[in-house]
């Protein structure tokens, strides 16, 4: 097939913190050093931030280097941190602890991180740098020596079948020099890059959460603007990991979620019920009563850390971002780190092709720019606190107050991840969890909820949600571990029916919010995510 091409010195895939930092670093470098250097960033969402979903407390350390006059320039960082609250809830109680360390948040603010990325996206232009939304980067290009040479955009107005429908457009080849992968967590394209590189030979499994994410107006009696709340404890048991944020910010604005690790074992579990059930407990129905939820959505988070980033470079890209997996889960911050890899790959690059000739390359250089970063040590010195909650809750705390307070982080030790896909137990070993029915007030089901996140896709277009296997859902996931598909996604696309006495699994792909749970979480890693069309999954607003 015929693909019209353009060319760049550099390639970017997703409009992320990462991929914008990037973008800014490569243009802000080129006029400093007075040099032609193009570059172009896609993004799979129908805008810059419609996929983007985030607590978020902002620790604004990455920024201040990017862009020091950045509240000059108008950045959307408009509520300070004020108080930091970190509380351990039973059924009905709540008894508040010390902040860790990690979690105070003097300096940082809150803000919508899709505004962010807008914001950060109209300084990208300005420095000439090309911002394409709704194009999916659907397929890596190679060139004869086997390095990456760019990526495909997915065609458009193929059918559910798969033909070429009555619109159809083939997509566009971006030819680049050095192609840099942001996609965030579990990005499509990266899965295909570890197998191709071995890029997590000798490292960990990367592990993973899924965070639930609402956001309300609430009474302006009840606002606090700057308070930051963190929760562990309830309605999670001392075996699963898990806990809650609710930050307030601007314009009687509450952002409201809950967290699973993805390493539970219970087939029964849902992390869309768990968030629902959360908001029953006395301290939050105190806080949201008389509001009105406004934003729905939900996205996986790498949670491996230190001892889970892969090699990052290959012959013609890079890694950046949640993809590689910057994320401090016990700050529970990862824009910073996100955009201090972006800006440091982007000056890697920047040097590696100072060379005119040079196409193709490996720019090992960007890690070892990386490791002589205070994200590296950042990372390094809270690398055994996520995989200290294997033990459970009480013993995680305990070893965690001394990894932080005696060792410092500098344990002669690092523990071990496990892969989350591998945990789950029999259902016929586990206990069923019944959970309330929605009031429609305070807690609501999984459609009224995708609703509200704006979610769309063409409806005849092949499925981006493919199986390996036909067979697997029904005589595996169904048959031993009870169908947990249908519980572990929070859209509710997953279902299984009846027809004609026997079960089969149906996919409502229409309903994906893009959260890859379920190309992480299935048991037999037998559901494999790809993009659809561009434009396509949650136009999310302020979140």
């Amino acid at each position: 097939m015929e693909r019209e091409a353009m060319e760049f010195d550099v390639v970017i895939v997703g409009g992320g913190p990462a991929g914008l930092a990037a973008a800014i670093r490569l243009r802000q470098l080129a006029a400093e050093h007075d040099r032609e250097l193009s570059v172009c960033v896609l993004e799979k969402g129908s805008e810059i931030g419609a996929h983007i979903l985030s607590g978020a407390v902002m620790e604004p350390r990455a920024l201040n280097e990017l862009i020091p006059d950045w509240q000059a320039r108008g950045a959307p960082l408009n509520t300070p941190a004020s108080e930091d609250r970190f509380m351990f809830l039973t059924e009905k109680r709540a008894f508040r602890f010390v902040t860790p360390p990690q979690q105070a948040n003097h300096g940082n603010y809150i803000v919508s991180l899709g505004n962010v990325c807008r914001w950060l996206a109209e300084q990208a232009e300005e420095l000439g740098v090309e911002v394409l939304p709704g194009f999916a980067a659907a397929e890596v290009l190679y060139d004869d020596n086997g390095a990456v040479r760019g990526v495909a955009t997915g065609d458009m107005g193929r059918t559910r079948e798969g033909e070429e429908g009555p619109n159809f457009t083939p997509g566009y080849e971006l030819l680049a020099r050095i192609t840099l992968f942001g996609e965030g967590c579990r990005g499509s394209l990266t899965k295909t890059l570890f197998e191709r590189f071995g890029l997590r030979e000798g490292v960990d499994p990367q592990v993973y959460g899924l965070g639930v994410k609402e956001l309300w107006e609430i009474d302006a009696a009840k606002h606090v603007p700057g308070q930051i709340t963190h929760t562990a404890g309830w309605p999670m048991d001392m075996s699963t990991y898990g806990g809650s944020w609710m930050y307030h910010f601007e314009d009687n604005l509450v952002s409201i979620g809950f967290v699973v690790g993805l390493d539970y074992q219970n087939p029964y579990l849902s992390p869309f019920e768990e968030m629902q059930r959360f908001k029953t407990h006395p301290l939050i129905r105190e806080v949201l009563e008389g509001g009105r939820r406004l934003a729905y959505g939900a996205r996986a988070i790498s949670a491996g850390g230190f001892q889970s980033i892969p090699k990052l470079s290959f012959p013609g890209g890079l890694l950046i971002g949640d993809g590689a997996g910057f994320l401090n889960v016990p700050k529970i911050k990862g824009t910073h780190t996100a955009m201090k890899s972006g800006m440091t790959a982007a000056e890697a690059v920047f040097e590696a092709l100072a060379d005119e000739s040079a196409s193709g390359v490996e720019v090992t250089g960007y890690r070892e720019r990386l490791e002589q970063t205070w994200l590296w040590d950042e990372l390094y010195r809270v690398r055994n606190i996520k995989p200290s909650f294997h033990w459970g809750l009480p013993l995680a705390f305990a070893y965690s107050a001394i990894d932080t307070v005696l060792l410092r982080g500098k344990a002669p030790w690092t523990l071990r991840h496990r892969p989350d896909h591998e945990q789950l137990k029999p259902a016929a070993a586990c206990k069923p969890i019944e959970y309330p029915k929605p009031d429609g007030v305070l807690t609501f089901d999984r459609l009224s909820s995708v609703f509200l996140s704006n979610t769309n896709h063409e409806e005849d277009q092949p499925c981006h949600l493919t199986l390996r296997d036909d067979s697997v859902p029904v005589q595996v996931n169904l048959a031993r571990y009870g169908g947990p598909e249908q519980r572990y996604c929070p859209a509710g696309v997953y279902e299984f029916v009846e027809e004609g006495g026997e079960s089969r699994l149906q996919i409502n792909a229409q309903n994906c919010v893009h959260c890859k749970t379920c190309d992480i979480k299935d048991p037999t890693q037998n559901i494999n995510w790809v993009t659809p069309e561009g434009g396509g999954g949650p136009n999310y607003p302020n979140m």
